[in-house]
């Protein structure tokens, strides 16, 4: 069965008076954490209720791993509830030395759907900063959550939030010489997990498109390699195209009309460019060596690759259309898996050095290297959709090891596990989607 993302929802501002200037300043290295308020959420008794207490507690949660927020304990409230009717108590907050208060109400509609609102105040001035409202069916609740966060977040700090969003990867089961792979997909958190394919043909590189709500993928079947679309709304799978050599690291053109590829070719590989509506394939590079992992620029004008062309694995940016490519990486160890940045100005990398595998960015131009974290093998970068937060997998080591999918911030700080059912890899990030 397939998970339909249709949701909805509607919101409408609820009033909120103007020039309140309080927010995070993430533009710095270590960035000091923002004291937050959050009780849980009225019911439809007046008192928090399982539904309302689960989207507060889901809130709370995605802010608190975002790295930016410092939820406050609710053993330390004074009141444990706030109405979203009338002005808090703020006498009751600035004791705690929280700066924002959230207030929210989750309670059915009679018409089979949910009503939650929520309200956001900033204790030090007494003024209400945002304030929104949202209907959806109630099995959309935790979603729900996750644009109330987005909310909060972008409110807070000038930045579109993550919350509201996907992760595809591959579920990795049994030992690791019999291990299974299956296509899945889950809420960015770790939640609403979904197995997309059942196992029985190996599929790798899972990507999101950026413009909808559709999957490319590799598919190994028999000694056949396809490349597949997966639209993630209907569940229809179509066949891009089969391939006689392996065909790996498919990745959308940002309006989702293109996918760039590798194709193996005896002892080397090329990037080509597959249009989706004509079919028609066109190589992009030709030289007697290993050139993969290929990914657009934000704009689709460059695609950055890895190569091992210059006699190791080194990263470098060509011409959409292919064309001269210049070398941007030149420090020590192999670069690989290079990804670009949502916003445009970041590249982020897989380094190996030295027995370690590192996650890092660089400007496009190759300056600026940076590595945000690195253990016994990292691998596999996907950025979040406002370009804040990189996820990747790292392998444990030892027999009874496999890959974990995990989470790093543009700075290096805020580094941590991701959940998931049992082992995953390739982990590729949606866009928000709403």
């Amino acid at each position: 069965m397939f998970y339909r993302w249709f949701i909805a929802v509607f919101f409408t501002a609820l009033a909120m008076p103007a020039g309140a200037q309080l927010n995070v300043d993430i533009t710095k290295g270590n960035i000091q954490p923002m004291p937050i308020a959050i009780p849980a959420f009225l019911g439809a008794g007046g008192q928090p209720d399982e539904l309302s207490s689960n989207v507060a507690a889901v809130i709370t949660a995605n802010l608190q791993r975002s790295g930016l927020f410092l939820p406050i304990d609710p053993a330390a409230f004074i009141e444990p509830t706030v109405s979203t009717e009338g002005t808090p108590n703020f006498a009751n907050w600035r004791p705690l030395n929280a700066q924002a208060l959230v207030a929210g109400r989750v309670m059915p509609t009679g018409d089979g759907r949910i009503s939650a609102e929520f309200r956001l105040w900033d204790i030090i001035s007494g003024q209400q900063l945002s304030g929104q409202q949202f209907f959806a069916t109630p099995d959309n609740w935790r979603r729900v959550a996750h644009i109330i966060s987005d909310a909060i977040y972008e409110r807070l700090t000038g930045e579109s939030g993550y919350f509201d969003t996907r992760v595809a990867f591959i579920d990795e089961s049994g030992t690791k010489d019999q291990r299974i792979k299956r296509l899945a997909l889950m809420d960015q958190d770790g939640a609403n997990v979904r197995y997309l394919s059942n196992g029985s043909d190996l599929v790798v590189t899972p990507r999101f498109s950026p413009s909808r709500q559709e999957i490319t993928y590799s598919s190994l079947s028999g000694d056949q390699w396809r490349i597949y679309l997966l639209n993630i709304e209907t569940g229809q799978r179509e066949l891009v195209g089969n391939f006689p050599n392996m065909a790996f690291s498919p990745r959308f053109s940002p309006d989702g009309q293109q996918v760039v590829l590798s194709l193996l070719q005896g002892a080397n590989s090329n990037i080509y460019k597959l249009d989706l509506r004509t079919r028609q394939l066109t190589r992009l590079t030709a030289s007697p060596s290993i050139d993969t992992a290929p990914s657009f620029s934000p704009d689709g004008s460059r695609i950055i690759f890895e190569s091992d062309r210059g006699g190791s694995q080194q990263l470098y940016v060509m011409d959409a259309n292919g064309g001269q490519a210049d070398r941007i990486s030149f420090g020590t160890g192999r670069y690989g898996t290079p990804v670009w940045s949502p916003r445009g100005d970041q590249i982020a990398f897989t380094k190996q050095e030295s027995g370690k595998f590192s996650i890092g960015v660089m400007a496009p131009d190759g300056s600026g290297e940076r590595i945000l974290t690195e253990g016994f093998h990292n691998e596999g970068p996907t950025w979040s959709p406002n370009g804040r937060v990189i996820m990747f997998f790292r392998e444990s080591p030892g027999a009874g090891g496999g890959p974990q999918l995990w989470s790093v911030d543009l700075t290096g700080y805020n580094e941590q596990q991701v959940p998931s059912p049992s082992f995953a890899s390739d982990p590729s990030w949606s866009a928000l989607l709403n």
